[in-house]
């Protein structure tokens, strides 16, 4: 009996958690999180990043889409325009201990970024899925761009070439260089959401 009672227990969970809509919205405030940016074992906590854009970037390194923008270096690329321009770059994975692109810890994390000859402002592991879930991250690369009053401007894919094969990187329109461009410019961001591409988010459950 208790341990049927623990099942229904586990089961409710498990349903609230995935009941659970994300709470950020294009055109709000982007949630906040507190958490270790492992780069440089201090404390990143998002609302004191105001005043200047933001990308959030999920990230699985064994991911083939995820390694169709390293490999072609695309994705350092567009980090290091963003971070030049004055942005901070937030790499985040939710990958669960034992799903594909966990990384355990800071160690793991600094081998990886050197391997992949990556350089974001800083690296987020997200193993419990917390960060990812609030926003709804569904795929590696997921996509987010963040205004410098905190609000959620963009949401989706790097870019319009849904295909794990580098050679269509050229001649693909990138969202969110597009979305920097148009804050840069005082602009609107005229194309806020679009279908993200990649491997589903490893999440615990």
């Amino acid at each position: 009996m208790k341990r049927l009672l623990a099942f229904a227990a586990t089961a409710l969970l498990f349903t609230a958690a995935h009941a659970q809509a994300p709470l950020a919205k294009l055109g709000e405030k982007a949630p906040n999180f507190k958490t270790l940016d492992v780069l440089h074992d201090k404390e990143l906590d998002l609302t004191k990043l105001q005043g200047k854009p933001v990308v959030l970037e999920w990230n699985n390194f064994g991911c083939p889409f995820v390694k169709k923008h390293y490999g072609s270096g695309n994705m350092q690329k567009l980090q290091s325009e963003a971070i030049a321009d004055g942005a901070t770059w937030i790499t985040i994975n939710s990958s669960a201990d034992g799903k594909q692109g966990f990384l355990k810890d800071a160690k793991a994390v600094n081998v990886a970024l050197k391997e992949h000859d990556a350089s974001p402002s800083a690296y987020v592991i997200d193993a419990s899925g917390e960060i990812g879930r609030a926003y709804g991250a569904k795929v590696t690369p997921h996509m987010f761009v963040i205004d410098k009053d905190g609000v959620l401007v963009y949401d989706g894919a790097i870019d319009d070439s849904a295909s794990p094969d580098p050679k269509t990187i050229d001649g693909a329109k990138n969202h969110v260089r597009d979305a920097l461009a148009a804050l840069k410019g005082g602009k609107r961001v005229e194309l806020a959401q679009t279908k993200p591409y990649g491997c589903g988010v490893k999440y615990s459950f």
